[in-house]
């Protein structure tokens, strides 16, 4: 009788708490369902924030975090995994050593360092951490232009410096990279993605959306990815799908007027309105 029990695509997210529920592992939790997955999280995190900025952060223990991880794995398993927010070197060491003790062939790592309000949100030394010992260890980053830049120690310029960009940044290491373009000044936007299983490059254009509704965008991005994945689809057809899904998400979100500053998409515009 259990040989005919169903089974959830399942995805788990990593990542810091946004008491305010539009990025982190609230923005996480709401993509997976809406994408048709069973989510679950393990936080790292309590961050202390609106959509007008951040005010702290209260780690959590990392043998605590690391048990979340466990616990979740050993019983549940997971078909893909979303890695947001973390702080320090002993944190991005652990969840790597955590997480290598399972066979998970879809990471997707949104390399965040800074909220869409502008505060910082990794430590310094953390950076060449993540650079040389987690980015190498996942299928796909998801970097925002100043996080590219963080990464690779040099200015983006403008969208002529994309292509080198993505190249460089997978580098060395054979992990694909979606470079998003919402930081530069045009009306239509083309991020870049780059295939390091395929060698391929494909362009996702879109037009800009003018709206100060962008508050977790890049969770909600990421989230979508990994969540396309436990789908079984290819790379290439997640990142184009979570592009439509994100664009779709900011479009409906445009429309409400959530908090003081940077508010929310709209995450279940598939379902109300």
């Amino acid at each position: 009788m259990d040989q005919m029990k169903k089974h959830y695509k399942r995805a788990l997210t990593i990542a810091g708490s946004d008491p305010s529920g539009g990025a982190g592992i609230q923005a996480d939790l709401k993509t997976f369902s809406a994408c048709g997955c069973f989510g679950m999280s393990v936080i790292v995190a309590v961050v202390d924030e609106n959509t007008v900025g951040v005010t702290g952060v209260h780690p959590v223990p990392v043998n605590f975090v690391t048990g979340q991880i466990r616990s979740v794995l050993d019983d549940i398993g997971t078909d893909a995994v979303k890695i947001g927010m973390l702080h320090s070197s002993e944190l991005i060491r652990a969840v790597k050593a955590a997480l290598s003790a399972y066979d998970i062939g879809n990471i997707v790592l949104d390399p965040v360092m800074v909220a869409t309000s502008g505060d910082k949100l990794l430590q310094d030394e953390a950076v060449e951490t993540l650079k040389n010992e987690l980015i190498p260890f996942t299928r796909i980053i998801t970097p925002n232009i100043p996080e590219a830049e963080l990464l690779l120690g040099r200015k983006i310029n403008g969208r002529h410096d994309f292509l080198p960009a993505v190249r460089e940044l997978s580098a060395g290491c054979g992990v694909s990279v979606l470079l998003k373009a919402g930081h530069l000044d045009e009306d239509l936007l083309t991020d870049v993605f780059y295939n390091a299983e395929t060698d391929e490059i494909t362009e996702l254009t879109s037009e800009r959306i003018h709206t100060v509704n962008t508050h977790g965008t890049g969770c909600t991005l990421s989230s979508a990815i990994a969540a396309f994945l436990a789908h079984d689809m290819s790379l290439n057809d997640a990142v184009r799908h979570a592009k439509d899904y994100m664009v779709s998400a900011i479009a409906a979100g445009a429309e409400y007027e959530t908090g003081k500053g940077h508010g929310p998409v709209h995450h279940f515009f598939g379902f109300w309105k």
